[in-house]
């Protein structure tokens, strides 16, 4: 009997022990978890202010009225893009940019229905697209040589 009651004291204590041991694992396990709810909350803020930060760089970079000027130069319908954009918030720099760049898509036109003449006009044309650009990127209103002032007069509505 007493091998049974060493045996049955033994059986208890290797009980209370796995108890024991399965409280602290239970214990240790709720402590990491709360970590991780922790470090996924860190992480969670940080992703909502990276994602704030990118929606207003973005925003800034298409209201800028330089990159809108910039869009105005890249064929009719960087043009139409350029305008919409600008009338929600006018600018003038913008504005300039999309009132030259009208103009010389107009003259360019126009010169591309005459023959020989009209064709070499359209590479000064050319060139005149890339002064306004080069104008554009720095920052600085550049008039078309010859024309820039009427454009500015003839689509002052722009």
């Amino acid at each position: 009997m007493s091998d049974e009651k060493n045996l049955s004291d033994d059986l208890n204590d290797m009980l209370g022990d796995a108890k024991d041991g399965a409280k602290k694992a239970a214990d240790k396990a709720e402590e990491i978890a709360g970590e991780a709810k922790e470090k996924a909350k860190e992480f969670a803020n940080e992703a909502k202010e990276t994602a704030s930060e990118f929606a207003d760089d973005a925003k800034e970079a298409l209201s800028n009225e330089k990159n809108i000027a910039i869009i105005a130069h890249i064929t009719l319908i960087g043009w139409i893009i350029a305008l919409v954009m600008n009338n929600s918030n006018k600018s003038e720099f913008a504005s300039f940019y999309i009132r030259q760049m009208l103009g010389l898509m107009i003259v360019s036109l126009i010169l591309s229905f005459i023959p020989v003449i009209g064709w070499i006009l359209n590479i000064v044309m050319l060139v005149f697209w890339i002064m306004s650009l080069v104008g554009a990127l720095g920052g600085e209103k550049k008039l078309t040589p010859v024309l820039g002032e009427h454009f500015q007069n003839w689509f002052k509505s722009l």
